[in-house]
């Protein structure tokens, strides 16, 4: 049962928003690193507005079938996208997003995991990450943001992407500590929302700041949407306050990212 104050807070945040004169179902498509926030808050916005969400999950990127891409190249009926910022900003730019829908979220750290049990290595230094990873029989990491950032930028940072371009993989459609702990990957690399409901693994924890790059999240409302008002009330709740304690719960860091 939600806290009283918590399920009066939402409700008056969703009716100040848009009144809901029957029950609509909103269809959400939300990224791996927000989805454990989303199974949080979704329940409350349910019970607040009696709207219902169908809720599935794809990466902001990439040629998986669930990956947002795909699903608006083959015309999926979505309301509300939950995504990387930039990725969720170039469809705005493409006319896919309704513009001043998209809201900042909150950020993710990436992390580093090894299977539960086995020795955890230090990284608390760029030098003995890069000791780690030299010494790793395979390394894994996302085919989303994260991991697009280790395999472009990262590797060359520490100097080491030909030494372990052989024994390291791009993971698709599924959560990278997963085969960490089938002990497919002796370590594995993903935002630490997305490593922390995995069982079988050991979070060593986030990589050092020098070669550290948040995963910043937004949500937009999909251009065409059949339940704008809602669907604008719902992202309205994800990134009110209070959404902020259960980001932290999660692994998040709430709110928008810096500017420059």
């Amino acid at each position: 049962m939600l806290p009283i104050r918590a399920l009066a807070a939402t409700a008056a945040l969703l009716l100040t928003t848009a009144t809901m004169l029957r029950a609509e179902t909103i269809t959400v498509v939300s990224s791996g690193g927000f989805s454990e926030t989303y199974k949080v808050l979704g329940p409350r916005y349910e019970a607040a507005s009696g709207n219902k969400l169908n809720s599935e999950w794809g990466p902001s990127m990439g040629k998986t079938v669930d990956a947002v891409p795909q699903r608006i190249a083959r015309g999926e009926d979505i309301d509300v996208l939950i995504m990387i910022g930039y990725a969720l900003d170039k469809l705005v730019a493409d006319g896919k997003v309704i513009p001043d829908s998209a809201t900042p979220l909150g950020g993710a750290l990436i992390g580093m995991a090894v299977k539960q049990g086995a020795p955890v290595p230090d990284i608390s230094t760029t030098a003995k990450l890069r000791e780690v990873m030299l010494s790793a029989k395979s390394i894994a990491y996302s085919d989303s943001a994260s991991g697009v950032y280790i395999e472009g930028e990262m590797l060359k940072k520490l100097g080491i992407a030909d030494q372990v371009k052989g024994k390291s993989k791009m993971i698709p459609a599924e959560p990278v500590a997963m085969g960490v702990a089938r002990g497919e990957s002796e370590i594995g690399f993903q935002t630490i929302s997305e490593l922390m409901p995995i069982p079988g693994v050991t979070i060593v924890g986030p990589i050092p700041d020098d070669v550290q790059k948040i995963s910043w999240f937004s949500a937009g409302v999909l251009k065409g949407s059949k339940h704008e008002a809602a669907a604008r009330a719902l992202i309205k709740l994800l990134s009110s306050p209070e959404a902020a304690p259960v980001m932290r719960e999660k692994g998040m860091i709430p709110g928008a990212p810096p500017k420059p």
